[in-house]
């Protein structure tokens, strides 16, 4: 209830302040599970997804916040968030049984395979946990693409600024094989990362962006 209510009054606001151009929603089932798989840019992008589809999508988020500051964590659950400690023993495994279990109660399921917002609005190599999900449920992919939400909040702003907001969406995409096998896990990462990369029109970098931000000197 608190997700609907959350998105009649926010979707309007954030059309009129910053008019974001959606395509390729008829891409999006109407019911039945399905994996988002997206770019990211910007905090933001958890939340401009979720309110401009018909259909409710959740994503995980850490688990800090939804036990910090209480109103971030209302709005986290409010746009359909699901914390999770990833800081634990087996966390990136308890994400993934977690997502499962979204997917198995028939719901859309957001994914950022980069794994962390990239330092500078390029694509970076995806990590291979989306492929053990598509994998393992044998459910479409269906690949997205954000755009300006970097600008409209780059990382370390508080106050988000006005710029134009973009979302495409691709065509589902269907796996087979072996989710266990590490060279299939990989193949279907990187065909998704492909699909996204097409859709954004980002350069593309053949490394991780954890392993670029923890090279870069802190600000």
């Amino acid at each position: 209830m608190l997700y609907e209510v959350t998105k009649i009054v926010s979707a309007p606001f954030l059309h009129l302040l910053w008019r974001p151009k959606v395509s390729g929603v008829e891409h999006v089932p109407v019911k039945g599970p399905a994996i988002m798989a997206s770019n990211h840019l910007s905090v933001l992008d958890s939340t401009f997804l979720p309110l401009m589809l018909p259909r409710r999508v959740t994503f995980l988020a850490k688990a800090e916040y939804f036990t910090g500051n209480p109103i971030t964590a209302m709005y986290m659950r409010a746009t359909g968030q699901i914390g999770v400690d990833r800081s634990s023993a087996g966390a990136a495994q308890g994400v993934l049984d977690a997502a499962v279990k979204v997917l198995e109660e028939g719901n859309l399921f957001g994914i950022y395979p980069e794994g962390t917002r990239s330092p500078d609005g390029r694509l970076y190599r995806g990590k291979i946990g989306v492929a053990w999900l598509a994998l393992k449920t044998g459910l479409p992919v269906i690949p997205v693409a954000m755009s300006g939400t970097d600008k409209v909040l780059p990382i370390g702003a508080t106050v988000p600024r006005i710029a134009p907001i973009g979302i495409k969406i691709g065509e589902p995409m269907t796996f087979s094989g072996d989710e266990r096998q590490a060279r299939t896990r990989r193949e279907v990462t990187d065909e998704i990362m492909a699909a996204i990369q097409k859709l954004s029109g980002q350069e593309y970098v053949p490394e991780y962006a954890a392993s670029v931000k923890a090279r870069r000197p802190a600000a």
